[in-house]
């Protein structure tokens, strides 16, 4: 009787633990800041409204063999779109895959007027004989591509141009859905711990392409600089609460690390 008696104070004790966690836990996330619960669309609420940039990243997947000839073909289109100003669109980066997809190039492309933009620049490099003669060789050498369309979260710095050597981490979370206002909302937090060492080059979210989609994009000198860059965050008050309080809003996640190509204004 008293050892039965001991079990039930003690899963009185636990539940009255777990309930008090719970509330505290509760209590903690009023602290969070807060994106205004209007009734609006996501991306509304989650960019930069007067200002808001589109993003398109490219994930090529090339054959082994072509790798470097890709590379080439990329290096002498690329940027000469990126600086001629009849095309309303700038090259943010460029980078193979180091770890993560072998064979793989990723392009990121901003688009300052958004949609208008976007489909003003496909129209023209239409007319391009020269884009249109590099898509045709290009395509010998890929076995798939994607795209996405983004947005950038209003509480991440916008890309800029930087100076190298640096290796990049692209990572990817594939959210629940309905949970992006969430994921804005803990990060906007989050992001304050993360600047000390300039490694937060850019964060996004899919507006076209897989949907509940969020890329984050980090600048490393190398992977030991990242690891330390990493541990260092867990001894800063809050991280883990953050880190806590996110993960239950993630159905998977990858990670790329990218090294930039030639032709890439982040180096």
């Amino acid at each position: 009787c008293w050892s039965h008696f001991s079990f039930i104070c003690v899963c009185r004790g636990f539940a009255s633990s777990s309930s008090r966690n719970r509330e505290d836990s509760w209590f903690k996330s009023l602290f969070v800041r807060k994106v205004d619960p209007r009734k609006d669309a996501h991306s509304n609420l989650l960019t930069k409204n007067e200002e808001s940039n589109l993003y398109k990243i490219q994930f090529h997947n090339v054959k082994p063999e072509c790798l470097d000839a890709y590379n080439k073909l990329c290096e002498d289109v690329l940027p000469s779109i990126h600086a001629d100003k009849y095309y309303p669109c700038e090259l943010v980066g460029t980078w193979n895959t180091w770890y993560g997809e072998q064979d793989q190039a990723v392009h990121l492309w901003r688009y300052r007027g958004g949609y208008p933009a976007l489909t003003e620049v496909m129209n023209k490099l239409r007319q391009n004989k020269e884009f249109t003669a590099y898509r045709m060789e290009r395509g010998k050498m890929l076995l798939s591509r994607r795209n996405q369309l983004l947005l950038e979260f209003s509480f991440w710095n916008e890309p800029v141009p930087r100076e190298g050597p640096n290796i990049y981490e692209l990572r990817s979370y594939q959210l629940r859905p309905g949970t992006m206002i969430e994921w804005g909302n803990y990060w906007a937090r989050a992001i304050q711990y993360r600047q000390r060492n300039r490694e937060a080059v850019g964060g996004f979210f899919s507006q076209i392409g897989d949907l509940y989609m969020v890329h984050h994009l980090w600048a490393y000198k190398d992977l030991l600089s990242r690891e330390e860059t990493r541990n260092a965050v867990w001894q800063q008050e809050g991280w883990h609460e953050v880190v806590y309080y996110t993960v239950p809003l993630i159905q998977r996640m990858d990670s790329r690390i990218m090294i930039p190509t030639k032709a890439s204004p982040l180096k």
